[in-house]
């Protein structure tokens, strides 16, 4: 609704004691860790994907159950210590692994170096067994194996956020409501950021227009601070070939190869990934450089979550030439053929937030009942998903107490 109220709840419509919009690692991560810590309320993650992940999601295809593509993430490092508490039950559970791929860097020459420094693949370096989506799904369990009840609402996007006197209540693009929750918590920047109004055309950024009807100092500043941070996006290729088309590609002494600065300045790349599946396809994600991807913001991959459910107008034909640019340039830089593949886009928006970040006495605003977790939060691992894991650990302990 236009005016910031909020129609009735329905009968079928649910509350929560907490709601949480996304349910990607910091998402995954903060339900977790509550529960672990002992908290016995009711928790709803709220996801505009199938399923869990965000980034560090795995794509899966209803039409072809043999698929399965690690398009944002194919491995998270921690770089500092301690290690964030959560891996350890999430080792003990099995539901990470080490990741153990030779790793390669690319030179503007066409030339194979050793290893780089990019900041994503240094330090203790980990993959989710059986997928990256595993790292969220073990999340989830250890949430789910403890008192209290949680749920996962996937493909639910929540467009408006309405304070409430005694909680909040989140409406969908229409309008309707969602959910009533007493704690609202964002894991992502989305409904907090102008980008909502530039690359999908709403009429307002949500959080902005729920805090300006909130008398809350802390909340209007985490609003300024979250709306000014900048992002890097990432337009990523899939790219799945045959068994035949494949095994020139399976004899790369590399399974995860980098872009140096030049490189990425030549072909407009910054990582390619090798990704074998099970019935002997394999799987070649390109990940775009900053670059190419500011130039392509508003091409989007038809089968996204953008695509479906946020509105974003169909552009067959510029998605088309995206995917051919992608695919030429990985040809082109490492001579191996890509024309054999089936090519997907998946487009995102905001891969990688730029410091400094959202910082921790603002991660939670306890007059407004509502808090952030993510990578866009400042420090140790910050933009990556050490920080996800690190910034959900702590906004939990913060909550834990004011719900005391």
């Amino acid at each position: 609704m236009a005016d910031g109220s909020a129609a009735p709840m329905a009968e079928q419509q649910r509350s929560s004691d907490l709601a949480i919009i996304g349910a990607g690692a910091a998402g995954c991560a903060l339900a977790a860790a509550l529960r672990l810590r002992g908290w016995g309320g009711s928790i709803q993650l709220l996801e505009i994907g199938r399923g869990p992940g965000g980034r560090a999601a795995t794509r899966r295809s209803r039409r072809d159950a043999g698929l399965a593509i690690n398009h944002g993430a194919p491995l998270f490092n921690i770089c500092s210590d301690p290690e964030p508490w959560l891996l350890d039950p999430l080792r003990r559970g099995g539901w990470i692994e080490p990741f153990n791929g030779a790793i390669h860097s690319l030179d503007g020459n066409g030339h194979l170096g050793p290893a780089i420094n990019d900041g994503f693949s240094s330090g203790r370096l980990w993959q989710g067994r059986g997928g990256m989506e595993q790292l969220c799904r073990g999340l989830l369990d250890l949430a789910q194996g403890q008192a209290g009840h949680t749920e996962l609402r996937g493909g639910c996007l929540v467009r408006q956020l309405h304070p409430q006197p005694d909680g909040w209540t989140l409406a969908d693009p229409e309008g309707q409501p969602l959910l009533q929750c007493r704690w609202l918590v964002l894991s992502g920047t989305l409904l907090a950021h102008p980008r909502c109004q530039r690359v999908f055309g709403w009429g307002d950024v949500p959080l902005h227009s729920a805090a300006a009807q909130q008398n809350d100092p802390q909340l209007l500043e985490a609003c300024g601070a979250l709306a000014a941070g900048g992002s890097q996006a990432s337009s990523n290729l899939l790219l799945t070939l045959p068994a035949e088309a494949a095994e020139p590609w399976r004899q790369q002494p590399w399974r995860l190869l980098q872009f140096t600065p030049a490189a990425q300045g030549r072909w407009g790349l910054r990582r390619v990934s090798l990704q074998p599946q099970g019935d002997q396809r394999l799987a070649v994600v390109a990940e775009s450089s900053a670059a190419f991807a500011e130039r392509h913001l508003d091409v989007y991959g038809s089968r996204s979550s953008a695509g479906q459910l946020l509105g974003a107008a169909p552009q067959a034909g510029a998605e088309a030439a995206v995917l051919e640019q992608l695919a030429q340039a990985l040809a082109d830089a490492l001579q191996l053929p890509t024309a054999a593949g089936d090519r997907q886009l998946m487009r995102w928006g905001a891969a990688f937030p730029q410091a400094p970040g959202l910082e921790a006495h603002l991660q939670l605003c306890p007059a407004s009942r509502i808090g952030f977790c993510g990578d866009a939060v400042a420090g140790n691992g910050f933009g990556r998903v050490e920080g996800a894991l690190r910034s959900a650990e702590a906004l939990a302990e913060r909550l834990l107490a004011a719900w005391r």
